[in-house]
């Protein structure tokens, strides 16, 4: 008898196996539906495995390893954190499926998603296409534009085999004395509504009848984007970084949070949580504006991340009572954190407060099925391995002609002459001697600001490709045109020399977030020596350089034109496009420009509006026909 069942027990064993088999495959089957995949692979995840999908570490601290051995949800570079100096592309994709083996090894094989710091364009990455940064795209009044940007940038960081940006920022700066006011497309929440365009550039188009709030991402030519920082970073007292946002709630909701909206109904699929307050509340603590009004009123699905050690900050001593900041954010609703240099204390801490129901496993499970949805979505499961591909993507020359045209397009003409019956915009070509001046006019580092190869940005020509303002006006003019450049010349120097007219280039250095910060906003020396020397002597048009407004009144009547030209990026040819008139300018204000800073905060509407120039305001020229 015996003989008889063990035919039927083998093939009973065969279907529990193959089941049973199947049943293991099925998260990892793309046939599955989207949430049929996260519910398998989340129930057979242990809780040090949740966590260790919450967790998000630096690149500088980070083994194959120790991403296989956490479980490690997600990897980061930090400002200027690169595999090596100058690195080429193929480095950096070397270097992110090195760490992605090293999560495909872990028992799950979850992988990683690496994110990075693309705010305008790919910019910790050597020869990278950098773009206008976005106070400029917010003078081209161009969502279009944004998005084609977008699209650029998506192309660039691929070809370094990463799936994620920390882009856009959606700030609306209230106040220039702000160190992140040139990250921000205008004090206008309108205007930055519109360019939120550049959230389907980053992701893709999100298919017709998707559901809202359901975060997408079109194929492996584009990545995961992020709306940044959730919410108010731009309103705070004096414009001081990451300090208390004071506004009631319908301001809250009617200046700040409007761009959310239009990130979210376009798909972003993460958020980043600000390191500033709202009424004295942190952000970063705030379950109220996380979970019950970004999760559950605009029912947003992606996955909420925070900013760079920001639940540290939590505390007015940062890191003093860490077992309370985790508490305090992961019951905020935050499901990714940035411990970028320190991931066991913050995991130790998290497992222990779930084993004693501080943190209920609810709230974790809410935090990792985010996790998942944009990992799969992101099609990681599929491709979780970058290829080289995309190398030539990479400050691609159709890139460089994008950035160019963003640079034409973001330059704002404040004055052109006494009137209109003597503009000294366009310059003629062929003039017999120019003079070319300034701090800025042959310096790529600084056309290009901060947020540009390290954090805080750095001067010089070599730290990347690209062309300085200097070159593009040498480029341009007649070959006849003698093109004089001296950075800080002096008076005498200017009145002996007999030039035609002077191009004055000066601006502020580069600078990010709380090292920009900055009470006075006067134009640094030697600009305005430099400024002074020149304008006193000769016919001279100023382009300032800068990620804000700058006092410039008490020298407007010394200039003849003024220019503003934001932080341009790396195609410093755009500029010359405009002032020899090859193409007309057609750049708006983004943001009010001051007579003094003891106006501010001054932004349009307000009830004692009195600008130098307004939000909106621009001169317009026209093409000059050969």
């Amino acid at each position: 008898m015996a003989k008889h069942l063990l035919p039927l027990l083998c093939f009973l064993f065969l279907c529990c196996w193959t089941a049973t088999s199947a049943e293991y495959m099925r998260y990892k089957d793309p046939k599955q539906p989207l949430n049929t995949r996260i519910k398998d692979l989340l129930d057979r995840m242990t809780l040090e495995e949740k966590i260790g999908q919450m967790t998000q570490i630096d690149r500088a601290v980070a083994t194959p390893e120790i991403m296989q051995q956490y479980s490690i949800g997600s990897l980061l570079s930090g400002g200027g954190s690169v595999p090596l100096p100058k690195a080429t592309q193929k480095d950096w994709v070397d270097m992110v499926n090195g760490f992605q083996n090293g999560s495909l090894n872990s028992r799950l094989g979850i992988p990683m998603i690496y994110g990075i710091d693309a705010v305008h364009g790919h910019n910790n990455v050597y020869k990278a296409t950098i773009f206008p940064h976005n106070v400029g795209l917010g003078a081209t009044r161009d969502p279009d534009l944004a998005k084609r940007i977008g699209a650029a940038t998506a192309l660039e960081v691929r070809a370094t085999g990463i799936p994620y940006v920390f882009a856009p920022c959606i700030a609306v700066c209230r106040d220039p004395r702000w160190g992140r006011c040139y990250e921000s497309y205008s004090e206008d929440h309108r205007i930055v509504q519109s360019m939120t365009e550049i959230i389907p550039g980053l992701q893709g188009e999100i298919p017709a009848n998707s559901p809202k709030g359901v975060p997408y991402v079109g194929g492996k030519d584009k990545v995961v984007a992020c709306a940044k920082h959730f919410v108010g970073d731009g309103g705070t007292t004096k414009g001081i970084n990451e300090n208390n946002t004071v506004i009631d709630r319908h301001g809250l909701l009617s200046i700040h949070m409007p761009a959310y909206y239009n990130s979210i109904i376009e798909g972003v699929s993460t958020v980043m949580v600000s390191y500033s307050s709202w009424n004295g509340k942190k952000m970063h603590a705030n379950c109220e504006l996380i979970t019950n009004f970004l999760k559950n009123t605009l029912r947003f699905r992606g996955f909420v991340i925070s900013d760079w050690q920001g639940i540290d900050r939590i505390t007015p001593e940062p890191h003093s009572n860490y077992t309370y900041s985790v508490e305090a954010s992961i019951n905020a609703g935050i499901d990714m954190i940035m411990v970028p240099y320190n991931h066991t204390e913050f995991i130790d801490i998290l497992t222990d407060q779930v084993k004693k129901n501080v943190v209920t496993m609810d709230r974790i499970d809410d935090a990792v099925r985010r996790i998942l949805r944009v990992k799969f979505i992101a099609g990681l499961f599929e491709n979780p391995l970058a290829d080289y591909s995309f190398a030539d993507q990479l400050g691609s020359q159709a890139h460089r002609d994008l950035a160019r045209e963003a640079v034409r397009k973001s330059l704002v003409l404040l004055k052109n002459g006494e009137n209109a019956d003597s503009p000294l915009l366009p310059l003629p070509k062929n003039a017999s001697r120019i003079l070319v001046a300034g701090s800025h006019a042959n310096n790529l580092g600084y056309q290009c600001g901060g947020w540009t190869i390290s954090w805080q940005g750095q001067g010089g020509n070599n730290i990347t490709a690209g062309t300085t303002i200097l070159s593009g006006i040498s480029n341009t003019v007649d070959p006849s045109t003698e093109v004089i450049y001296s950075e800080n010349p002096s008076a005498d120097f200017v009145k002996s020399n007999n030039f035609s007219y002077a191009i004055v280039i000066v601006g502020e250095p580069p600078y990010a977030e709380t090292n920009g910060d900055n009470l006075n906003l006067t134009i640094p020396e030697p600009g305005l020596s430099t400024l002074n020397n020149v304008c006193t002597s000769v016919k001279c048009v100023v382009v300032l350089i800068s990620g804000r407004p700058l006092v410039i009144q008490p020298y407007l009547p010394s200039i003849e034109a003024l220019v503003a030209a934001w932080l341009p990026g790396s195609e410093g040819q755009g500029v010359a496009d405009v002032l020899f008139g090859d193409y007309g300018f057609t750049g708006k204000l983004p943001r009010t420009w001051f007579k003094t800073v003891d106006q501010l905060p001054m932004n349009y509407g307000d009830a004692y509006y009195d600008p130098l120039f307004p939000l909106g305001y621009g001169l317009t020229t026209e093409p000059v026909t050969a």
